[in-house]
């Protein structure tokens, strides 16, 4: 992963696009590609099937998303900290934790532009 300074996103928001993500995920996450890429066929593959580009939209939508909490790693920290209580809380942790990850992605999901799917 590069390093910012502090607080510092990685890398510029791109643009919501596949190929402009799919080259942001290499630069942040390349362990991701492979999801990515598995995705993007599924995504692509249930388009053609139903002659539909909403799997598409919620595909780059998805993604852009991940990348714009990725490039944050303070953002991106407290969402995985959020997600480790949520699988090994009690019921209320886990209530909470779904909360705040809700608001991590109504964030993100914002802050791209994009509406959530």
């Amino acid at each position: 992963m590069t390093t910012s300074t502090a607080g510092q996103p990685l890398i510029p928001q791109p643009p919501a696009t596949v190929a402009a993500l799919r080259q942001a995920v290499r630069q942040i996450t390349p362990a991701a590609l492979p999801a990515f890429t598995r995705e993007l066929d599924q995504a692509a593959d249930q388009s053609r099937q139903g002659s539909d580009l909403a799997p598409l939209q919620r595909f780059v939508a998805q993604w852009a998303a991940y990348v714009y909490i990725q490039r944050q790693p303070d953002l991106a920290a407290d969402l995985h900290d959020w997600e480790e209580r949520a699988a090994a809380g009690d019921a209320a942790q886990v209530r909470e934790a779904a909360s705040e990850i809700g608001r991590i992605l109504d964030r993100a999901h914002a802050a791209v532009g994009l509406n959530r799917r």
